[in-house]
């Protein structure tokens, strides 16, 4: 029987030629790329992060995962805690060590790729009471990989636990693990909301920083991790559906662009996927951890911030966090640019 094959939005192709693969090595050849920069390292607050159960926090540890604390839950996005990737090695430490992570309630992940999904980092980290979410057609195998506790979602399905309700969003990108399984599973993103908030109709509203205020399910913020994606349509339509508090956004591996627009964004197209799914703030992320393409963490961030000088957006909206570095929030009025 053939298998399942899925597609994005408007069936985006994001298919590469052997040429196409030949040129990019090529244009790489010419190319001479400064690394010093490294993503700054913030000893994690651990004390406060293994007894925290009522502020809403985001530490990141590198590259697209975020260990998220959510009306209780400890939840954690895209696990990876590889040295390497490919041939090359890790440009940063995770901000937490594995050993060091608190107990999880919830494993996201957002695809199969392999910086987005490590079998070992998952071994590590996984519980038999840890529940993993994953896209349409990738809990088989992570059923055989031993994640028994597993639940795949469509795009636009929710799931509710401990009065969280979790919805598996669109988004523009592809999968592959062996030359065998292209697109045999689906990718998106996750949108996290209080239940409470949900049944009782909550005006929007948005988040901001607030290192002494605690989240009950009143004023828990909507947050949106967005995985890996191309710049799309999703974007308005998830901000229609969804009054967003927090973006975590990709801003990386962009480079060649006409190799990677179909699915990467730039950070440009970052922050205009920002401003279309409404949301008041971002944390971007997807860069300073692996080489994947051919743009540098400093190119990332010089050009993220270039933009957002050009649109005018607040400078408090974007928080460019370092590894290991821990966002307090809570809900608050919407803000506009």
């Amino acid at each position: 029987m053939s298998k399942v094959r899925f597609n994005n939005m408007d069936h985006v192709n994001t298919d590469k030629t052997l040429k196409d693969f030949r040129q990019w090595r090529q244009e790489r050849r010419s190319k001479t790329k400064d690394y010093t920069f490294v993503v700054p390292n913030h000893p994690p607050e651990l004390e406060f992060l293994h007894r925290n159960r009522d502020i809403t926090t985001a530490t990141w540890v590198g590259h697209s995962t975020f260990f998220i604390q959510y009306l209780g839950l400890n939840i954690i996005t895209d696990p990876v805690w590889a040295g390497r990737m490919a041939f090359d090695k890790r440009l940063a430490p995770p901000g937490i060590r594995i050993q060091d992570v608190p107990p999880l309630d919830i494993i996201l992940l957002s695809h199969s790729h392999y910086d987005h999904l490590h079998i070992q980092s998952l071994r590590k980290l996984y519980r038999a009471d840890t529940l993993v979410l994953v896209p349409s057609g990738l809990k088989s195998k992570m059923v055989r990989k031993g994640f028994r506790n597993c639940l795949e979602l469509q795009w636009w399905e929710h799931f509710t636990i401990g009065g969280v309700r979790i919805t598996f969003v669109p988004a523009q990108h592809w999968t592959r693990r062996t030359p065998f399984d292209t697109n045999t599973s689906h990718w998106g993103g996750y949108v996290l909301q209080s239940e409470q908030q949900v049944t009782g109709s909550a005006t929007s509203s948005a988040a901001h920083v607030d290192s002494h205020t605690d989240s009950g399910p009143a004023d828990a913020p909507t947050l949106y991790f967005v995985g890996d994606t191309g710049y799309f349509r999703g974007f308005k339509e998830i901000g229609e559906r969804f009054a967003i508090d927090l973006t975590f956004m990709p801003i990386g591996a962009y480079e060649p662009e006409w190799f990677m627009t179909s699915q990467h964004v730039t950070p440009e197209e970052a922050l205009r996927g920002f401003v279309d799914c409404g949301a008041d703030q971002m944390i971007p992320m997807h860069y300073g951890a692996f080489k994947l393409a051919d743009d540098t963490p400093k190119e990332a961030l010089d050009r993220l911030e270039a933009e957002r000088e050009r649109l005018g957006i607040a400078k408090e909206r974007i928080h460019v966090l370092g590894h290991g570095e821990t966002l307090r929030m809570k809900r608050r009025s919407p803000v506009t640019i």
